[in-house]
C-alpha cells in the first residue's frame, strides 16, 4: 500500500501525532509520502521522521495576543497559491489519501476521486459530541476545509460515538523536578512573564514560538521549540500550563500531569477543548491569564494516569490491512484497553447519566484503582 499523508503545519500537535503515526506506519510495512502545509518551510523542526517531505504554504489561521484574528488571516490566504498547489499536486499513484486536517491532500483526493480519510481531532466533530462556541461558520469550516470520504476521530472519551483514543508516544514520566512546564504560542511573552514572574518561589519552563535562544528571567526559563527538550521537561514536570490543543493535553494526561488551559479565543475547538476537559474533571479552565487562578491550581493535586493503548500502532496495521474491520469495532476494541482513573470514571458516570451514553460502552470503560 502506498499513501499520500498530509498534515497541517500550523500547531505542533498534528505533527506531534503525525510522527507517532509515521514510526508506526514504517513498521507495519506501509510506503508514505508526506506533505505538510500552514506554515514557512523553515520554521519546522525535528523532522527526521518523515524523510524528503514537501512543505506547501497551504492555508492556516493567524493569532494576534492570544485570538484567532479573522483580518490578518484573510491578509494571510492566498487562494491562487493554493489553487495553483492543488493543480500540481497529482495523487493518482497513493492507493490512500489521509490528512490530518490538511487541506491540499484532502481537496486533492476529491479531485482525483482517491479514497480518502482522515485521522484527527477535528474529525471528531463530525459526531455529536458535546461542543461550545459553534456557530454556522465554524461548522462550515469544519465540513469543507479537509473533507475526505472517511473521518477517523480522536477525542479523550468516545461519548458513545466510535471514535478513536488519542494517537501518542508511549511516554514514560520521570521523577518530579518540581518545574511547571507553560506551553502558551499564542500568548506574548511579555505577558507570560508578567503572570508567572510573581509565583517566586515556584519554577517554569516556558517553550515559545518567539524564542530563539535559552534564556532565564527571574523562576521562568525560556526555551525555543525543540521536541526532545519538551518531552524531556513534560516527563518530569509537576503540572502543564497551556492553551487548550488537543495533542498536548493528551500527552499530559497519559502522564499523570495536572492540567491548566486557557483556550484560544475566537477558536471553537479550543473552548470545546477546554469546556470538555472541565467537564471531565481533567483540567482547570481559565478564560484570560489570571493569577487567581494559577495560584488556585498550583495549590491543586493531579488526578492521576491515564493509560490509552497503543493507537498508532493498531491504526498502522488496521491500514495495511486494507481497513476492513469497521470503524466502530475498532472504536469499542480500543476503548476497552483504556484505563481510567476511577474520580474520573465516576465523574463520566455522572455524566452519562443513563441517557446520553449508551451503557454498552460506558460498561467498556475500565478504572485504575
Amino acid at each position: 500500500m502506498r499513501i499520500l499523508f498530509g498534515v497541517q503545519g500550523t500547531g505542533n500537535g498534528h505533527i506531534s501525532r503525525s510522527r507517532t503515526l509515521a514510526r508506526a506506519l514504517r513498521g507495519a510495512g506501509v510506503e508514505v509520502d508526506y506533505l505538510f502545509s500552514g506554515r514557512p518551510a523553515d520554521g519546522y523542526f525535528d523532522m527526521a521522521e518523515f524523510g524528503a517531505y514537501r512543505a506547501f504554504s497551504g492555508l492556516t489561521f493567524v493569532t494576534h495576543e492570544g485570538k484567532v484574528s479573522p483580518w490578518r488571516t484573510l491578509q494571510a490566504a492566498s487562494p491562487l497559491t493554493f489553487w495553483r498547489d492543488l493543480r500540481a499536486l497529482d495523487c493518482r499513484a497513493y492507493d490512500l489519501v489521509v490528512s490530518d486536517f490538511e487541506p491540499l491532500t484532502a481537496h486533492a483526493a476529491r479531485r482525483y476521486h482517491k479514497p480518502s480519510l482522515t485521522i484527527s481531532h477535528q474529525a471528531s466533530f463530525n459526531w455529536p459530541i458535546p461542543r461550545w462556541g459553534e456557530d454556522g461558520l465554524s461548522r462550515q469550516l469544519m465540513r469543507h476545509f479537509a473533507p475526505v470520504s472517511r473521518p477517523l476521530g480522536l477525542h479523550w472519551f468516545h461519548f458513545g460515538q466510535p471514535l478513536l483514543p488519542p494517537v501518542i508516544d508511549p511516554l514514560v514520566a520521570a521523577p518530579d523536578n518540581g518545574n511547571i512546564l507553560v506551553y502558551l504560542p499564542f500568548e506574548q511573552t511579555e505577558a507570560i512573564a508578567a503572570l508567572l514572574s510573581r509565583f517566586s518561589q515556584q519554577r517554569f519552563v516556558c517553550f515559545h514560538p518567539a524564542i530563539r535562544n535559552v534564556s532565564q528571567w527571574r523562576n521562568l526559563r525560556f526555551e525555543p521549540p525543540s521536541r526532545e527538550g519538551f518531552l524531556e521537561v513534560l516527563r518530569g514536570c509537576r503540572g502543564v500550563i497551556s492553551n487548550a490543543g488537543f495533542e498536548l493535553a493528551s500527552e499530559a494526561l497519559s502522564l499523570g500531569k495536572k492540567l491548566l488551559v486557557k483556550p484560544l479565543h475566537g477558536q471553537f475547538e479550543q473552548l470545546t477543548n477546554g469546556k470538555t476537559l472541565e467537564m471531565m474533571g481533567l483540567a482547570t479552565l481559565m478564560d484570560c491569564l489570571d493569577a487567581n487562578q494559577v495560584r488556585h491550581w498550583l495549590d491543586s493535586a493531579a488526578l492521576g494516569v491515564i493509560s490509552y493503548p497503543d493507537v498508532a500502532g493498531e491504526v498502522a496495521r488496521w491500514l495495511a490491512a486494507g481497513a476492513e474491520e469497521s470503524v466502530p469495532a475498532l472504536s469499542r476494541r480500543l476503548w476497552a484497553r483504556t484505563l481510567f482513573p476511577e474520580e474520573v470514571s465516576d465523574r463520566l458516570s455522572e455524566l452519562e447519566g443513563g441517557e446520553s451514553l449508551s451503557d454498552c460502552w460506558l460498561s467498556q470503560v475500565s478504572v485504575v484503582n
